[in-house]
């Protein structure tokens, strides 16, 4: 959402970001003005989480975002929201896809509302049709009627920078698509960790999450033991909670850093190893690099077999076991200027789609119908 805020906040619109204040740290790097409101309760949280191992991706897909987004996030979050809304007075209310308490909200208040897309269409969609129940319920709390079919849910206009070309379920969502400008620089050549070879670069990031939740440090071995014998370097991030040193001695070819500014790694990369979470989705698709997916939770396994069947990436199915097969997809990856092809092609799509500062108008319009 930070490439709209920041579209429509240089055009002269006032910003106010709400989010759990556990999230205040977060939000204050963007430089926007922070409005919290309640976390969700940890032990409600907890009961849902801890069961969801029984249960098979798409049945924890839907508890999820039924259970956690729709009842108890929104359900935590509605009263602060009330309470906002009532003293800070906005035109429009602006919520990504799966946040309900903001949708409620501005119902009660009789505002416009836009969403901010945080998935593919063929995901977001199936997923929020198992939320009327909870959501009827959270509606007449505040006193409003129920909204079969979640039709006012879903007649919100919806932004995106994912192209239509992998965003293929959307033609009937009230979809505007939109470009998020890149860099113009040119990046600085990496430190060279790998002692002067010039093989192709392969950059593994699991995303903020997983080393946070039993999968570091475990995964991050296997990836880096897979491509020991693959002719690349490999750099591999950890995110924050992990410490690179955990790993111990790894194979030449692979350097481990918590984080790395990915705008000067992307341009340099020949191939990028992924989980498929939808935030690396957008930045790599945006810079025209070929994929590796390894999806382990969420919708990761939705977008590893969209750009899968793209042509833009390999999707390794099995989750964290597919990653016995990781070398071998690399080496493909690498050797078939297809995938590279492909990446471009979707890369240009995205640059083809109007500069994201063009959404301020569809903000306008919002608020003055």
């Amino acid at each position: 959402m930070i490439p709209f805020a920041t579209a429509w906040g240089a055009a002269g619109h006032d910003i106010a970001v709400a989010a759990p204040a556990s999230f205040r740290e977060a939000v204050e790097r963007t430089g926007f003005e922070f409005r919290p409101f309640a976390d969700a309760p940890q032990d409600e949280l907890d009961a849902v989480f801890s069961t969801l191992h029984q249960e098979s991706p798409d049945e924890g897909n839907i508890r999820v975002v039924r259970d956690v987004f729709a009842t108890i996030d929104a359900t935590a979050a509605l009263p602060g929201l009330n309470d906002l809304i009532s003293e800070w007075r906005p035109d429009v209310v602006v919520r990504e896809a799966c946040e309900f308490a903001a949708y409620v909200a501005a119902e009660r208040h009789d505002l416009p509302q836009l969403r901010v897309a945080v998935g593919l269409a063929s995901f977001e969609e199936p997923m929020i049709a198992h939320c009327e129940p909870p959501l009827a319920a959270l509606r007449r709390s505040v006193g409003l009627t129920a909204d079969p079919g979640l039709r006012r849910l879903l007649s919100a206009p919806r932004l995106t920078t994912l192209p239509a070309s992998v965003d293929a379920a959307a033609a009937e969502t009230g979809t505007q698509r939109f470009s998020e400008a890149a860099r113009d620089a040119r990046p600085e050549p990496l430190t060279d960790w790998w002692g002067g070879a010039a093989d192709p670069l392969v950059y593994v990031s699991f995303g903020t999450v997983a080393a946070g939740i039993g999968m570091f440090p475990d995964l991050y071995l296997a990836a880096a033991g897979a491509l020991a014998d693959v002719p690349v370097r490999v750099l591999m991030t950890t995110g924050g909670s992990a410490d690179p040193a955990a790993l111990g001695p790894l194979p030449p070819n692979v350097h481990v850093e918590r984080w790395c500014d990915e705008a000067q790694v992307l341009p340099q990369a020949s191939v990028v190893v992924s989980h498929g979470g939808f935030g690396t989705l957008l930045r790599v698709l945006a810079a025209g690099v070929p994929m590796v997916v390894v999806p382990l939770f969420a919708d990761q396994g939705y977008n590893a077999r969209r750009v899968h069947d793209t042509g833009i990436a390999i999707g390794l199915d099995g989750g964290p076991a597919g990653i016995g097969e990781l070398g071998a997809a690399v080496k493909r990856v690498v050797g078939d200027p297809a995938f590279r092809t492909a990446a471009h092609r979707t890369a240009e799509e995205m640059r083809s789609q109007p500069d994201v500062s063009a959404s301020a108008d569809l903000l306008l319009r919002a608020a003055r119908p």
